[in-house]
């Protein structure tokens, strides 16, 4: 089922891409759709999340939240002579939200005007005032609470979140699991080797303490028998 105009304006999209490169390039590649976003190239962006990884594994992940007509060309880049991988776009509707908010910020408003009138008579008392006062300023940071709510409504309806997850070419990755494997193997067999001896070390004792009962055992018999 399409989604009307109305609908659709207020779907908050979340999209991720993966894509594949030489591990050389990971890093200059984040760097570039870092820059692209931060200089606006693709339209109004802002960089939320940066992670990068060396070592065996090296990967990165970039974070943006972008105007919807940059989602694209965003991915086109980062993906430029490499392999684009899986993508995801998901979308939550947000109306039923930005219509309660709405609905709040009308009545915190009407409680405002409603508290400064009351304010302005000059019948009211010391004690009067004050609880209105009060009441005022917790009307008015309701308010502000609700304005700020429903500007992060509309920023997540007019831009869009974009994850962008760099990873190394399969033979790379598979070539960084060996190296892997063949450094945990020496520290598996230095650490069977220790237990061994920590074994051995242990149970030396026991089989002396064996040997030695076997040992009287045995005279014993031979007497018996002797």
């Amino acid at each position: 089922m399409v989604a009307t105009q109305g609908e659709a304006s207020f779907l908050a999209y979340e999209h991720d891409a993966t894509v594949t490169l030489p591990a050389e390039r990971i890093q200059p590649r984040l760097r570039e759709a870092q820059q692209a976003c931060i200089h606006g190239t693709f339209g109004e962006c802002v960089v939320l999340t940066v992670r990068q990884q060396g070592g065996d594994w090296p990967s990165a992940t970039l974070g943006v939240r972008i105007v919807p007509a940059g989602v694209e060309p965003m991915i086109a880049l980062a993906s430029e002579s490499a392999q684009l991988g899986s993508r995801g776009t998901r979308a939550e509707d947000l109306a039923v939200v930005v219509r309660d908010t709405a609905l709040a910020q009308q009545r915190l408003r009407k409680e405002r005007e409603r508290l400064l009138e009351f304010q302005s008579r000059r019948d009211l008392s010391v004690a009067d005032m004050i609880a209105l006062s009060k009441q005022l300023a917790e009307t008015e940071a309701a308010l502000e609470a609700a304005e700020q709510a429903a500007a992060g409504h509309r920023r997540r309806i007019d831009t869009q979140l974009l994850t962008l997850e760099f990873r190394p070419t399969d033979a790379q990755a598979s070539r960084s699991e060996i190296l892997i494997a063949l450094r945990d193997s020496g520290e598996t067999l230095s650490q069977g080797v220790a237990w061994t001896i920590r074994a051995l070390a242990f149970l030396l004792p026991v089989l002396a303490l064996v040997a030695i009962v076997v040992a009287v055992l045995r005279r014993r018999r031979r007497r018996r028998t002797g």
